[in-house]
């Protein structure tokens, strides 16, 4: 990693910009704690020093005599405590708390009572706690202190009360303090300062190279390398990011792979629909060619013969053009079924009726089965009957002659069912997964010459998953062939 990367790489300075901020104000709280935990300290141990001052002098001499200071004993043996240790200061307090004597400067001193209750805890506790109390020289500032009970014939007449934490000494010690604290933070800050650089530079390489090697998966997938993952569990955001990336390229290569799968079956279908279409135009352009050349020599039966044959051909052709077209829209989902509610087997009548001229020309039976009326059916009712047309006509093309096709309803907890059998050559097991597929043909010993089963059965499929349902097929070859589907209930 580079200097000139580090220095251009915004995210690399937000990462330190963070760290810093975020190292002062620890640096600063460490400060104030430090400041707070050293002055509580300093104020313990000169408690734990000098908290015997005001019971010496109350033992040693009588400060108070019937109520009133004795000024000529106690100011010498005060000022001499005071000059060895400047930081007491040395008040006389009645039973209220009214200051009666002190050795201090007089208008040093703003106040002319002391609150007893820290004084009455501090005898009461044993000076075994830290208690603060009021500093006569600075009104509102607590300040540490030594008491002691003065009594005259057992009576109490007052308190010798001493700040152990004098003027004098707040003020050199606010001197040395700043000193103290601006050496210590300007250490802590150049610290503070160094250690955000150091966390900030790992921090970014430790994100960069996780992105780095994101960057370069996703460099060789955009290169064409379909198979490559991001590798590794990544947390926070960047895993986040790692899995959607994997989940994308995967949805991408599965796209991708549909769309091969697509393209080939495309030209599979127009090869075979060309295939198909060859044969009844090659049909047409043969006999048209054979009526013009020899128009004047054919019988009129033979051109009879001749121009049904033609027609014959061309109804193919439109019957596939027609296929084509319907199954193309259905592919790209032009076409939403319009449902109303009808009874299906009124719709199943109709149909088997203009089908009962052509299988009885081929010898085929047409049966119908109603186990089960059952109630009306919610389709579409145009592209329900497309189905079972073009199932008839699959069925009617692979059953020989003498051969059964048997249609049945019956009621299911879905909807209404139809069956569609019949006793034609069946399925090979192989095929019957492929049957749906477009242009599905079988092979050629199997057809008997017969038309390939076409997009009839493609369509079918189609316009059932359109419906919410599925088309269902059970084959024995041999022995026919049973395809069946259901139709949701109707109101």
């Amino acid at each position: 990693m580079s200097l000139k990367t580090i220095r251009h790489n915004r995210l690399f300075w937000k990462i330190t910009a963070v760290f810093t901020i975020l190292l002062v104000a620890l640096a600063i709280s460490y400060i104030g704690v430090v400041s707070w935990l050293s002055k509580r300290n300093f104020n313990a141990i000169n408690e734990q020093l000098y908290g015997d001052i005001a019971g010496h002098l109350a033992q040693s001499t009588s400060p108070l005599k019937n109520g009133r200071p004795d000024t000529a004993v106690t100011h010498d043996i005060i000022h001499s405590i005071m000059v060895i240790n400047p930081s007491v200061e040395v008040y006389l307090l009645d039973t209220t708390g009214r200051i009666v004597d002190f050795v201090v400067p007089d208008k040093s001193v703003k106040t002319v009572f002391v609150n007893l209750d820290p004084v009455r805890r501090y005898l009461r506790d044993g000076s075994k706690t830290y208690v603060t109390g009021d500093n006569p020289k600075e009104p509102g500032r607590q300040s540490i202190f030594s008491a002691a009970p003065v009594r005259e014939n057992g009576k109490l007449t007052g308190y010798v009360y001493a700040i152990l934490a004098s003027e004098k000494q707040a003020t050199v010690a606010a001197a040395l303090n700043r000193d103290f604290f601006f050496g210590l933070g300007t250490i802590l800050f150049f610290v503070t300062l160094s250690g955000a650089f150091i966390v900030g530079c790992v921090t970014f390489f430790l994100i960069t190279d996780s992105i780095r090697r994101m960057s370069s998966v996703v460099r060789r997938f955009k290169d064409g390398d379909p198979n490559v993952r991001i590798d590794g569990h990544l947390k926070g955001d960047l895993g986040v990011l790692s899995t959607a990336f994997n989940e994308m390229a995967d949805t991408l290569v599965d796209n991708m792979n549909k769309l091969t799968s697509m393209d080939r079956l495309r030209q599979e279908l127009i090869a075979n629909v060309s295939h198909d279409l060859r044969s009844p135009l090659a049909i047409t352009q043969g006999y048209v060619e054979t009526l013009t050349i020899k128009e004047e020599t054919l019988s009129k039966e033979e051109k009879q013969r001749y121009v049904t044959i033609i027609l014959g051909s061309l109804n193919k052709l439109s019957h596939l053009v027609e296929q084509l077209f319907e199954y193309s829209k259905l592919e790209a989902n032009q076409i939403q079924p319009n449902r109303e509610s009808f009874i299906f087997g009124e719709l199943l009548s109709d149909v088997l009726m203009k089908y009962e001229m052509p299988a009885r020309d081929r010898r085929i039976k047409l049966e119908m089965e109603s186990q089960e009326s059952g109630g009306p059916v919610f389709a579409d009712i145009a592209l329900v009957e497309r189905v079972i047309q073009n199932l008839l006509d699959n069925a009617l093309k692979f059953t020989p002659a003498g051969g059964t096709i048997r249609v049945s309803l019956r009621g299911v907890p879905m909807g209404t069912e139809v069956e569609i059998a019949d006793t034609g050559i069946g399925i090979p097991v192989d095929d019957q997964p492929f049957i749906f597929e477009r242009y599905k043909k079988f092979p050629a010993h199997e057809m008997q010459n017969r038309e390939g089963a076409g997009l009839g059965l493609a369509i079918v499929k189609k316009i059932i998953e359109l419906h919410q349902s599925t088309i269902h097929i059970k084959s024995v070859p041999g022995s026919g062939t049973i395809f069946w589907f259901a139709l949701p209930a109707g109101a």
